[in-house]
């Protein structure tokens, strides 16, 4: 990819891998962004490197994030999760992601799909960085939007979604775009959400 990547990536191939063709660009694959959330709470206290290196060991511990799957998930489950090098071993955690897989398949009962129901979230274009510097990136820990969709997550029953967990999942899965200015996977990932259908719920909003 020319250009001027983001910063952030480094050169690690997995790394620049995901931001190329992953980070930023929108997403309404309901298992997707239930691996994202989980993933994010996973990954509270570490690098995201450290979690995308370990992503298929969770795919593989976690029934590839089927949601229903992970919902019918026991204490069985658990213990078996706890046993599991090759993923993050923290009891909190992994009991967290069981009741999000409960709570996703609630709300995707609900709304018709996970996807309709977080991309309520995404914020108008005005209230967006007009320039996407480094420094702007930088200032970017949480927001307004983020905070509200971590509310209605906790509200739901999710777990380990705070404000700042949940603007890093909304980056990922392109509610955001925050590649940096001049960036060609940001203007990738445009063009990606120009071409994009939002997910509409079946419900009122809760």
């Amino acid at each position: 990819m020319s250009g001027q990547r983001c910063w952030w990536c480094g050169e690690d191939p997995l790394y620049v891998a995901y931001h190329d063709h992953e980070w930023g660009f929108p997403v309404a694959d309901d298992r997707r962004l239930f691996e994202k959330l989980v993933l994010e709470g996973f990954q509270s206290g570490l690098s995201w490197l450290t979690i995308l290196r370990k992503r298929e060991n969770f795919r593989r511990a976690f029934a590839g994030f089927e949601i229903d799957t992970v919902a019918r998930f026991g204490a069985a489950d658990v213990a078996r999760l706890l046993g599991d090098a090759g993923i993050v071993r923290h009891r909190g955690k992994i009991e967290a992601a069981i009741a999000n897989a409960r709570a996703a398949r609630d709300l995707i009962e609900r709304h018709g799909s996970l996807a309709a129901f977080v991309w309520r979230f995404e914020p108008p274009p005005h209230e967006r960085p007009v320039r996407m510097t480094r420094e702007a990136l930088a200032a970017l820990g949480s927001t307004k939007h983020s905070a509200a969709l971590s509310k209605a997550l906790k509200r739901a029953g999710f777990g380990f979604v705070g404000p700042t967990t949940v603007y890093a999942f909304m980056q990922a899965m392109g509610l955001v775009n925050d590649h940096v200015e001049g960036c060609p996977a940001g203007e990738a990932a445009r063009r990606a959400r120009a071409a994009f259908v939002v997910p509409q719920s079946s419900s009122a909003p809760a």
